[in-house]
């Protein structure tokens, strides 16, 4: 019987695993953008509080930081600051994307 259970043990943890994957799916939303310079695709997830896309041909991923007002996201180099349905983005203080205004899901 232990034999059984030793054995079943990583069919049941990759269960665990796959299980996670799927609620930090069920977490993500995809939002997209239309900005002056180029059409911007983020994936938020609010459980962990960050938000991921593509800039300088990588992908950031940026924690959720203090903000007056709106909600601001960094890494320390750039910065997603988004206010309702429009969001600009900064590297080192100097914008990157302007106006950038969110396209409503169809």
């Amino acid at each position: 019987m232990k034999k059984l259970a030793i054995a079943c043990l990583p069919v049941l943890l990759a269960g665990c695993s796959t299980y996670q994957q799927f609620i930090e799916r069920m977490h993500t939303d995809t939002l997209v953008y239309q900005c002056d310079e180029k059409t911007l695709t983020v994936k938020r997830n609010n459980p962990r509080e960050q938000v991921s896309f593509v800039q300088d041909d990588k992908l950031l991923t940026l924690q959720q930081g203090l903000s007056a007002s709106g909600v601001r996201y960094t890494d320390g180099i750039y910065v997603f600051w988004s206010k309702g349905d429009s969001a600009t983005v900064y590297k080192r203080d100097t914008m990157v994307l302007n106006n950038c205004q969110l396209i409503p899901e169809r």
